[in-house]
């Protein structure tokens, strides 16, 4: 079924901005780059050019050599008999483009060029040295190539970021109306309790998100069979994909490394300090063995590292220690399908068992993650740890994040002590309706999607030069 996703407002915005540059998608495997991006053009432009470098391997030598926009539409023309290339009315689609790098390259002189609007999409492209065992090869066979010929073509391209589906394109799916979610705007903004009936329904509602994930052909699954045994498959296909990038795309000697610390993931997780240690992926595992592998992880967009803060102030990434993070998965329905299929079960049912603290802290991270946030959580020696660490409202806001309603010990200890940590605010989700004690705000925890994080507003004011020099001449006697 079609989804209503947030990039289809992105994808308006770009076309209709005078001059666009060419726009490069990125984002995790299958979080519905291709989709969105072919529905767009097929109803904003007449003709559409798509290309999938994956599965059309030999489109890919139309962008060796020279890069003018004219010489590669010659060689495509060649290729795709049935392609038309009208300025103004075509679209190009370059899918897959991690898989010819020459053509990331072709984007500033398409875009010098100005007659066509291309979009790129891409799911590894984070990943430094993507391909490089196959441009070897393609380097052999084409000497006449120009060195640098598939350098990222920075300033003549403008890069966004996809994510799979937050909780509340998982509203839109479910055919949520915008009614029913300003009311818990309207209820939030005045801290009231969120009506009884739509508190259950959005509590049953987000316990499928969490059990389903926010990947569009899960999501899918469960909107048109109900069954979860049909979700546990397209889990099971989507986790063999990711684990075949790790082969693909990866450095040989990293690969059994890549795998092992993506695995590791839950049990890192469960650990009652959540510190992500090489040490716990293998026996005798050193930083020198993972560090690099780790980073693969990162880049490929699966999974996010949360940073320990070294106070409880602004600014977050000023504060980070880069050597002492958690990792979660980007998407919770990675972590959930890596638990295993009876996970989703226990979800659904209210029993999470020893993971429940696992599972809701990575929904909180999957939520900022999808808000285009960076990670970060503050943990002391003396065993006080605040889950997460926001920038809000233009304050550094302790987040706690609680399957139940249980009692955070250490935002206790922070509220009395104000002059020691300089926290004015709190924020607590669980499973309550709205209230407030104090400077302690608590939440449910299906309101995470409706923090409102964007940066504040700062407007600045005309400084008259005019009068300054007219101050000048007067100080000077002029």
């Amino acid at each position: 079924m079609i989804l209503r996703r947030r990039m289809s407002e992105t994808l308006k915005e770009w076309k209709g901005r005078p001059n666009h540059l060419p726009l490069v998608i990125m984002g995790i495997r299958q979080c519905g780059k291709t989709y969105i991006t072919r529905q767009f053009a097929e109803e904003n432009y007449k003709h559409v050019v798509y290309i999938n470098f994956f599965k059309q391997e030999e489109l890919k030598t139309a962008f060796y050599g020279s890069k003018d926009a004219d010489t590669i539409i010659l060689n495509l023309s060649a290729q795709m008999r049935s392609a038309k290339f009208v300025p103004g009315e075509t679209c190009i689609i370059l899918d897959e483009i991690q898989d010819c790098p020459e053509a990331r390259t072709s984007l500033k002189f398409f875009n010098e060029d100005g007659r066509y609007d291309i979009i790129a999409t891409g799911s590894l492209l984070g990943v430094q040295g993507y391909g490089q065992d196959e441009k070897k090869k393609r380097t052999r066979k084409a000497a006449k190539q120009n060195k640098g010929s598939s350098s990222v073509p920075v300033g003549y391209e403008q890069i966004v970021e996809m994510y799979p589906l937050d909780f509340e394109e998982f509203l839109w799916a479910n055919n949520m109306s915008e009614e029913i979610i300003d009311v818990l705007k309207r209820c939030l903004a005045e801290e009231i309790p969120v009506p009884e009936g739509i508190h259950v329904a959005m509590k049953t509602l987000f316990y499928r998100y969490v059990a389903v994930g926010g990947l569009p052909a899960a999501v899918n699954a469960l909107l048109e069979t109900g069954n979860m045994n049909e979700v546990n498959e397209v889990w099971k296909s989507i986790l063999k994909e990711y684990r075949s990038d790790m082969v693909k795309y990866a450095e040989d000697k990293d690969k059994p490394h890549i795998r092992a610390c993506f695995n590791a993931i839950p049990k890192q997780l469960a650990k009652e300090n959540k510190k992500y240690q090489y040490s716990k992926v293998e026996e005798g595992g050193r930083s020198v063995y993972y560090k690099d592998s780790l980073q693969w992880l990162e880049d490929a967009d699966i999974i996010r590292r949360c940073y320990n803060s070294s106070i409880t102030g602004l600014p977050l990434e000023g504060n980070a220690i880069d050597n002492v993070f958690k990792v979660y998965t980007a998407d919770i329905g990675i972590l959930v399908a890596m638990l295993g299929a009876a996970t989703r079960a226990d979800i659904l049912q209210g029993n999470l068992g020893g993971y429940k603290g696992a599972i809701f802290e990575n929904l909180m991270a999957d939520t900022l993650i999808k808000k285009g946030q960076s990670l970060y959580y503050l943990q002391k020696d003396s065993g006080m740890e605040l889950d997460f660490l926001i920038r809000y409202k233009g304050e550094c806001v302790p987040v706690e994040v609680k399957a139940k309603t249980a009692q955070a010990k250490s935002i206790a200890t922070v509220r009395k002590h104000p002059e020691k940590y300089g926290v004015k605010h709190f924020i607590k989700f669980g499973d309550y309706n709205i209230g407030r004690d104090g400077d302690l705000l608590t939440l449910p925890t299906y309101m995470q999607f409706l923090l409102d994080l964007e940066p504040e507003a700062v407007t600045l004011e005309r400084i008259d030069t005019e009068e300054l020099t007219r101050l000048a001449k007067e100080i000077l006697g002029k």
